[in-house]
């Protein structure tokens, strides 16, 4: 491959993960103003994580590969408290908290250049590369917000028209 098709290539997986990271906030926070602060933290069992724990979890994951990982931050991830913590904050805290987290994370996102896309880092104690670290993010984002929504689409009993709004 020639330096300006790596770099094509680079460009259009960073930008992809930006703009995948954008619209996925976007759709927590649409949850997030549907769901009062009761339901964000209701549990049905205890192998359930309220949708507070997930935003947590969500926020901690972030900050672990992406600004520690791959910006060289402080690793201050306690992982075991995303999943215990049982309320202490509000939907729109929760959305606040999630949206400057992401926000964090698109800016070191957006910071690498090609070459450092293959770069070998050890977030969680795992050797991926940089390029890994940030798909394992957007996919780990990804996979979480779809638990979130159908959990808001089952408290609500409402459809949240996030793709497509369709007339009822």
């Amino acid at each position: 491959m020639t330096d300006t098709t790596t770099d094509t290539i680079a460009k259009l997986f960073l930008e992809y993960s930006d703009r995948r990271l954008g619209q996925l906030t976007t759709d927590l926070k649409a949850c997030l103003g549907r769901l009062t602060d009761v339901q964000v933290w209701e549990r049905h069992g205890a192998h359930e994580n309220a949708v507070g724990n997930l935003v947590l979890h969500m926020c901690g994951n972030m900050r672990q590969w992406i600004m520690h990982g791959v910006g060289g931050a402080k690793d201050v991830r306690e992982r075991d408290k995303e999943f215990s913590a049982d309320g202490g904050r509000s939907a729109a805290e929760l959305a606040e908290l999630f949206e400057a987290t992401a926000a964090e994370a698109r800016k070191v996102i957006a910071s690498v250049t090609a070459v450092r896309l293959t770069e070998r880092i050890t977030p969680q104690a795992r050797e991926v590369s940089v390029l890994e670290a940030i798909n394992q993010v957007v996919g780990h984002v990804q996979c979480h917000v779809g638990q979130v929504v159908v959990l808001t689409k089952q408290m609500t009993g409402r459809d949240l028209d996030l793709s497509i709004p369709r007339p009822r």
